[in-house]
C-alpha cells in the first residue's frame, strides 16, 4: 500500500500539458532567448562603447546641453538593455525602450545638433548603434515589427544624414552606402533571430509530443502492470481459496478457508475498478501491435527475431490487446522455460480482417497434459484471454521447441 500511495504521489506531482508550458515545454525557446540576450549584450556593449568615444571626441570641440541630453536619453535606456540581457530579467521591457528612444532620437539628430554641425565625411556617433536599435527590436518586438525597424532605422538614418549634409551630391553616395549597409546588416540579424527562434520551437514541440507519448506508454504500461497485479491474486489467493476449500475435511480446515476467501473477495473489490477500465475499443494499426511486442521483448531482455508479414490494417482496439498480452505471456513463457532460445515473433496481418501473432522458441517444450489445472499462465493468460474476444490459440509443444499461434479474424 505504501509503494501504491508513493506512485499514486508521483504521478500527482506530474504536471498537464497545459501547466507545464513554463516549465519545460518551452525549455529550448527559453534557453535560445537568453542566448540571443547574450550575443545582443555583448555587441551591443562593444557598439556603444565605440559610439561613446566618438561622442566624446565630438565633445571635446566644443557641443550643446542639448547633444548631451541626446547623449543622455540614448545611453540609459542602452545601459539599461545591457543590464536586462546580461541578467535575464526584463530584456524585451529594457530592448523595446531602447528601441523607441533611439529611433526618436536619432529622428530628432538634426533638430537638436543642427544642420551643417557634421556635414563632413565623418559620421556622427549615433550612426554606431543603427545595428544595436535592430538587435534591440528583435528582441523585443514581434516579428513584422522587427521587420518595419530594421526597415525604418536606416532610411531614418538616411534622411538625417541627408539634412546633415543639406543634400549635397557627395552626401548622397556616401549615405546610400551606409543605409544599404546597415539595411542589409539589419535583415540578416533579424533573419538570425527568427531563424534560431524556428529551430528552438520545433525542439520544444518535438519534445512536447515526446513527453505525450511517453506519458501514454506510461499510462498504458500501469494499466499492464495492474492487470498482471491482477492475473497473480487470481493466481494467488483466489486459486489458493478455492483449493483450500475443496480439501478442507475438518472444522478447522473449513474455517481456514472461509478466512482465505474472505481475504480474496476484499482483495478482489480493491482491485475492481482498475480491472474494469479495459481502455477504449479504438481501431489499432499492425505497425503498433509490433512495437507493444518489441517493447515486451526490450522490458524482459530477450534477443528475438521480430518479423512483420503481410499487408497492414485496422483491429478492433480490445483485440489487439488481447493479442498483445497474450503474446507477452507466451514471450514470458518463452524466456522462463526455454531461456529465450530460437525466440521469433511474426506478425502476420490480414488488412482490415484479421490478425495472427506467433510465438516460436526451441527450447526443450512441454506436454500441455502435464500441465497442472491450477497453472493459469497458458490457460488463462493466453487461451482464455483469447476466447474472450472471439479469438484462437494454439498451442504445439514438443522436444524441439514450442510455437504458439494467436489469431483473431472479422466475422
Amino acid at each position: 500500500m505504501q509503494a501504491d500511495t508513493a506512485l499514486k504521489d508521483a504521478w500527482s506531482r506530474i504536471p498537464s500539458l497545459g501547466a507545464a508550458e513554463t516549465a519545460f515545454e518551452r525549455f529550448t525557446g527559453k534557453r535560445m532567448e537568453r542566448i540571443l540576450a547574450t550575443v545582443v549584450a555583448i555587441g551591443s556593449a562593444m557598439l556603444g562603447t565605440q559610439a561613446m568615444f566618438a561622442a566624446i571626441g565630438t565633445m571635446s570641440s566644443g557641443t550643446s546641453p542639448v547633444h548631451i541630453t541626446l547623449l543622455v536619453i540614448v545611453y540609459i535606456p542602452l545601459i539599461a538593455m545591457l543590464v536586462a540581457c546580461v541578467i535575464g530579467r526584463g530584456v524585451r521591457v529594457a530592448s523595446g525602450s531602447f528601441a523607441v528612444a533611439y529611433l526618436v532620437a536619432l529622428a530628432s539628430w538634426p533638430l537638436t545638433v543642427g544642420a551643417g554641425d557634421h556635414r563632413a565625411v565623418n559620421q556622427p556617433w549615433i550612426f554606431f548603434l543603427v545595428n544595436v536599435g535592430v538587435a534591440a527590436a528583435m528582441l523585443a518586438f514581434p516579428v513584422r515589427i522587427q521587420m518595419l525597424w530594421a526597415v525604418a532605422v536606416p532610411l531614418v538614418y538616411g534622411c538625417v544624414r541627408l539634412v546633415e549634409g543639406e543634400f549635397a551630391g557627395s552626401v548622397w553616395t556616401l549615405t546610400a552606402f551606409d543605409v544599404s549597409f546597415t539595411l542589409i546588416l539589419g535583415i540578416v540579424i533579424l533573419s538570425l533571430g527568427w531563424m534560431f527562434r524556428s529551430v528552438a520551437a520545433g525542439v520544444d514541440d518535438a519534445r512536447g509530443r515526446a513527453v505525450a507519448s511517453y506519458a501514454g506508454a506510461a499510462a498504458a504500461a500501469a494499466a499492464e502492470e495492474e492487470r498482471v497485479a491482477m492475473a497473480a491474486l487470481m493466481h494467488d489467493s483466489v486459486l489458493a481459496a478455492l483449493i483450500a476449500a475443496e480439501r478442507a475435511d475438518s472444522d478447522r480446515a473449513r474455517d481456514l478457508a472461509v478466512a482465505m476467501a474472505r481475504e480474496a473477495l476484499t482483495r478482489l473489490a480493491n482491485t475492481e475498478a482498475a480491472v474494469a477500465q479495459e481502455g477504449s475499443d479504438e481501431p489499432v494499426g499492425t505497425a503498433q501491435i509490433v512495437i507493444e511486442l518489441r517493447r515486451a521483448l526490450s522490458e524482459r531482455g530477450a534477443d528475438a527475431i521480430v518479423e512483420e508479414r503481410g499487408g497492414s490494417g485496422l483491429i478492433p482496439g480490445r483485440a489487439a490487446r488481447a493479442l498483445v498480452l497474450a503474446a507477452r505471456q507466451a514471450v514470458g513463457n518463452a524466456v522462463t522455460h526455454a531461456h529465450g532460445r530460437g525466440l521469433h515473433l511474426i506478425v502476420e496481418g490480414h488488412g482490415d480482417d484479421g490478425l495472427t501473432v506467433t510465438v516460436m522458441d526451441t527450447g526443450g517444450g512441454f506436454d500441455m497434459d502435464t500441465v497442472g489445472e491450477d497453472r493459469l499462465g497458458i490457460r488463462a493468460s493466453i487461451i482464455a484471454r483469447m476466447a474472450g474476444v472471439a479469438g484462437a490459440a494454439t498451442i504445439d509443444s514438443d522436444g524441439e521447441g514450442t510455437t504458439v499461434v494467436l489469431g483473431w479474424m472479422r466475422e
